[in-house]
């Protein structure tokens, strides 16, 4: 897949925000400082347009990246960050809720899942949310460059087994440094639209 453009299009907080134009869209979850902005950045060929932060929890809005003007990388805040208010994290339960119950462009979920550790609860609980709207996720383990090569398949079997994986889902090995999975991804995306 070759990215000939990339715009930010909209950032929203309520449905009447979203982008009308019925493209396919592609949503990303994972806790906060999982890589999501890497991921998205890496995708398109660009070192800082989604925005990486230090601090956790910085994305407030749902973002809808436009890709070749066919597709939407959509950028969710991220999960499971102690420091929001608890009328906040509520807020942004139900803004997620309400897109992955209802929006019927949403073809595919990429979750994100720190390599290097094991899935925590809020993961379990994502995985299980999405399951139960019977949604197509697809796992994407982000810093795999940062595990050793004799411990990757011990690693993956337990993300594997912790986080029980339906039938149908997959799983990407993911890094920003190296670009593994990034062809993987691609082909995802291109059989999906």
């Amino acid at each position: 897949m070759r990215i000939s453009s990339v715009e930010l299009k909209i950032s929203a907080v309520r449905r009447s925000q979203y982008p009308t134009d019925e493209k396919p869209e592609f949503l990303m979850v994972g806790r906060s400082n999982v890589g999501k902005s890497s991921f998205i950045n890496t995708l398109i060929n660009r070192k800082n347009y989604a925005r990486t932060s230090s601090n956790p929890g910085k994305t407030q809005t749902i973002n809808f990246y436009l890709v070749n003007d066919s597709f939407y990388l959509v950028d969710a805040p991220g999960y499971g960050y102690a420091n929001l208010s608890k009328k906040k994290q509520r807020k942004f339960g139900l803004m997620m809720e309400d897109y992955l119950v209802n929006r019927k462009n949403l073809k595919q979920v990429f979750m994100l899942i720190d390599f290097r550790h094991k899935p925590s609860n809020d993961d379990i609980m994502m995985y299980n949310f999405l399951k139960h709207y019977e949604l197509p996720v697809t796992i994407i383990a982000t810093k795999t460059d940062k595990v050793g090569i004799t411990s990757q398949q011990k690693q993956r079997n337990l993300i594997l087994e912790e986080l029980d994986l339906v039938v149908g889902d997959d799983f990407v090995m993911f890094s920003n440094v190296t670009k593994l999975g990034k062809d993987e991804v691609y082909k995802k995306i291109g059989r999906t639209i």
